[in-house]
């Protein structure tokens, strides 16, 4: 499994990136967590914008509090949308963002199907979570979550 992070300061962006994609027929939205839908269950990128915004809002010194985060699991692991869903909150989880907000979207626009998960770096007071030498230990959860290799699918 492979994983990309990727920080910025436009969640509005963000999402509607993604958001495109499902429009598109190339992606659709398989989990969130504390995100906001319609009343018939349905995500609208407005209200996913504003269950971001009290995060967003409260603070003022973070410069890049928006994640972008891509995980790619290798081309030989066929996994269900359960799967990639545990993969999703088990990664957040352990990166320390697993009570905020985010929605996982799973991209089918390459040959290889993968997950794209938006959140945000900061916590509902403002503060930065910390994120000190967050690509080792992403690399770390991606190896532990590398099926292929390991011989063993999630539950």
């Amino acid at each position: 499994m492979v994983a990309k992070i990727g920080k910025g300061n436009n969640l509005f962006g963000t999402l509607i990136y993604n958001n495109q994609k499902v429009e598109n027929d190339v992606a659709k939205i398989i989990h969130s967590n504390n995100v906001m839908q319609d009343k018939q269950g349905e995500y609208n990128m407005l209200l996913c914008n504003q269950s971001f915004a009290p995060f967003l809002a409260a603070t003022r010194k973070t410069e890049e509090p928006v994640l972008h985060i891509s995980l790619n699991p290798h081309p030989d692991d066929v996994l269900t949308d359960e799967q990639l869903i545990d993969i999703a909150d088990e990664y957040m989880q352990k990166m320390g963002f697993g009570e905020q907000p985010y929605i996982v979207f799973k991209h089918e626009d390459l040959e290889r199907k993968h997950i794209h998960i938006v959140s945000v770096n900061v916590d509902e007071t403002g503060k930065k979570i910390d994120d000190y030498l967050d690509y080792v230990r992403s690399k770390k959860i991606t190896e532990e979550q590398d099926f292929s290799r390991s011989g063993k699918l999630p539950n």
